[in-house]
């Protein structure tokens, strides 16, 4: 492995753009069924073979259907339709593996647990389009199942990390999790789980916009979508405040014409009903935000494979090392994480670690060469503990 640290100037950027894409988003609905997709491959796998089988299932989208919301209650005039595709192993010892009951009920599922106003029954068609792998990757990933062989990147990629968050970066990740994480059916039901968040500073002049689909069902008038819109706005005015924004604003549901009645107004609480569609990995990053002023990574980490594929582990392990060097070296101030796979080589030895950093006293970051070459090295040893963690569902990944 090769590792090069280097130094990494302050942030001090005039602006700063940091968005969210909430559960209920059509990019964030793809990419929350590629990774159950995912993991409910593996359960199945581990119960009959006790080890995960080849499968990348990070192909996903979504087509918005058509909708006529109203006051009171409107209707879903042609459903949802949503494409699973990838690669999966359809055999497992002498047993088929039932991929498309697989892929459709467990997406139902999720639909019906995470969309409290989506009816999964008469809003969505769920497709499976899952195919074998092919035989040179396929072969590639039965080479981790001879015994006492080391993982082996199944892609040459990138994965990128930094930390810490910026003040702004996690006002941004409370926001949305303030308004999804309330009792929904009995806590302001009419907001829906499609909730997206814009937030800017420039200078010390912070606002948010935020756009949330209101459900028809629980409004009766513009008066009350306007309660609402405001409930909102108050909400998370307070929660700005709490982190230190006193000056922050908040604009909620942008596009709202009160006067002429154009309304951000939904059946399901999701624009996949008409007004937007999805799909995997155009959405938030493993830190959940979506930072164009940090590295990022193109890699759409839902539904890759747990074991070997670099461009989900590598995204995951890059922030761990980012997060570790500033909690655990007292000089660091900042840091930056990339690393780079090569297929077919071990995924714990990356080809390239590259780490930048910026220290509290601005020392030279070559100095901290020897602490950051041990937390690397942690790390990456590390990864395959990763895979229970993936399997369960604990680690976010959008």
């Amino acid at each position: 492995m090769t590792l090069v640290v280097s130094v990494r100037p302050p942030r001090h950027e005039a602006v700063e753009v940091v968005e969210r894409k909430g559960l209920g988003h059509p990019d964030s609905i793809c990419d929350a069924l590629a990774e159950t997709l995912s993991r409910n491959l593996c359960r199945h796998y581990l119960d009959r073979t006790g080890e995960i089988l080849h499968h990348n299932v990070d192909k996903a989208l979504l087509c918005g259907g058509d909708a006529a919301p109203a006051f009171g209650g409107g209707q879903v005039l042609a459903p949802v339709e949503i494409y699973l595709a990838g690669r999966a192993a359809g055999t497992a010892g002498n047993d088929r593996v039932p991929l498309d009951e697989i892929a459709i009920e467990g997406s139902r599922a999720w639909l019906r647990d995470n969309l409290h106003a989506f009816d999964v029954d008469r809003h969505v068609r769920v497709h499976s389009v899952l195919r074998p792998g092919s035989k040179a990757l396929s072969e590639l990933y039965q080479r981790n199942r001879i015994a006492g062989a080391r993982v082996l990147a199944n892609d040459t990629s990138i994965g990128v990390g930094y930390a810490p968050l910026s003040a702004l970066e996690f006002l941004v990740l409370r926001t949305e999790s303030l308004l999804n994480g309330r009792q929904r059916a009995s806590h302001h039901p009419a907001w829906g789980e499609d909730i997206k968040v814009m937030g800017v500073r420039h200078g010390t002049a912070v606002s948010l916009t935020i756009a949330c689909a209101m459900i028809d069902r629980w409004l009766y008038s513009i008066e009350e979508y306007f309660a609402e819109t405001t409930a909102i706005r108050r909400k998370v005015q307070d929660l700005a405040a709490e982190h230190g924004f006193d000056q922050c604003r908040v604009h909620v549901n942008a596009a709202d014409d009160l006067e002429g009645g154009s309304l951000y107004l939904t059946v399901t609480g999701t624009s996949a009903e008409a007004g937007d569609d999805g799909e995997v990995g155009r959405g938030n990053r493993v830190n959940g935000l979506i930072t164009p002023g940090r590295p990022m990574s193109l890699e759409a980490a839902a539904g890759k494979n747990p074991v070997s594929h670099v461009g989900k582990i590598y995204n995951v392990i890059a922030r761990d090392i980012a997060e570790a060097l500033v909690s655990e070296i007292a000089a660091v101030a900042s840091a930056e994480c990339c690393l780079v796979s090569e297929i077919g080589k071990p995924v714990e030895a990356p080809a390239l670690t590259h780490v930048r950093l910026a220290t509290h006293d601005g020392s030279p970051a070559d100095r901290l060469e020897s602490a950051v070459g041990e937390i690397v090295t942690r790390q990456t040893r590390g990864i395959a503990g990763l895979v229970d963690r993936f399997v369960a569902g604990t680690l976010q990944l959008f």
